[in-house]
């Protein structure tokens, strides 16, 4: 009788061991994706504070959203990669919606 192949058994047992380590690793992922997205967030909300100060430093005025894309501050209307918006508040300040 030729053996060199795996039993059935065998084949399982790895099948087994494979499931276990995906169930294992795929909630980690999951938890690090949204470190990740709200880590992006924060340093979106940093450049764009940061181009409101270089915008009121060269114009002596708070831009808007729009006055910093037409400027050429950013590129475009910003949002967080979880979705939220980047707004600008009247006194310059920069915060996530």
């Amino acid at each position: 009788m030729d053996e060199r192949g795996f039993t059935l058994i065998e084949m399982l047992v790895v099948l087994l061991v494979i499931s276990i380590l995906l169930i294992m690793t795929i909630p980690n992922i999951t938890k690090h994706n949204q470190n990740i997205q709200k880590k992006g967030c924060e340093g979106l909300v940093n450049m764009v504070q940061a181009q409101v100060v270089a915008y009121d430093m060269e114009n002596d005025q708070v831009p808007t959203l729009e006055q910093l894309i037409t400027g050429g501050y950013i590129t475009d209307n910003a949002s967080c990669p979880d979705g939220s918006s980047i707004v600008v508040n009247e006194d310059g300040s920069v915060e996530s919606q």
